[in-house]
């Protein structure tokens, strides 16, 4: 017998499918997040939510093709540079880009794609979750976790 459409609908993962409740859970299990285009200028949203997740506990790792350092921490070039397991891959690139990072995510072996608020992308999404990632497009991963109260030590 086939699925209607909505139920179809309602079993596709992805953020238009969680709700407060996945978040919190999803961001509680959460220690690690490498931020995919960290920016080196501080006036960038990017830092600004890297600063909400290290107050928060998480251990945020800088991914940036030049930097060694942002934010006291050290930069990797590549997710695939990273020496330590990874929660979550936040991106802050464009959208193109995203195809390529969720690539890259599911060859470290990350359990989250995270896309930042404005960025979307159906075959980042497809890669993800073809590969057991969970997806999460179009939200601002820093605004969550303050709406929601998360910190890093709920995994502990």
């Amino acid at each position: 017998m086939d699925s209607s459409p909505d139920e179809a609908a309602a079993e596709e993962p992805g953020r238009h499918h969680m709700d407060d409740e996945d978040f919190k859970t999803l961001l509680d299990a959460t220690q690690t997040v490498a931020v995919v285009g960290l920016s080196t200028h501080p006036e960038k949203p990017s830092v600004e939510v890297a600063k909400i997740l290290l107050a928060a506990g998480y251990d945020v790792i800088p991914v940036h093709p030049t930097a060694t350092e942002i934010l006291g921490r050290k930069a990797y070039a590549t997710l695939a540079d990273i020496p330590v397991p990874v929660d979550v891959v936040d991106v802050f690139r464009p959208s193109g880009e995203a195809p390529e990072i969720a690539r890259q995510a599911v060859e470290i072996g990350a359990g989250t794609l995270w896309l930042q608020l404005g960025l979307t992308s159906g075959e980042a999404r497809d890669t993800a979750e073809a590969a057991g990632l969970r997806y999460v497009e179009d939200i601002c991963i820093g605004a969550t976790t303050l709406r929601l109260g998360n910190t890093a030590r709920d995994a502990r």
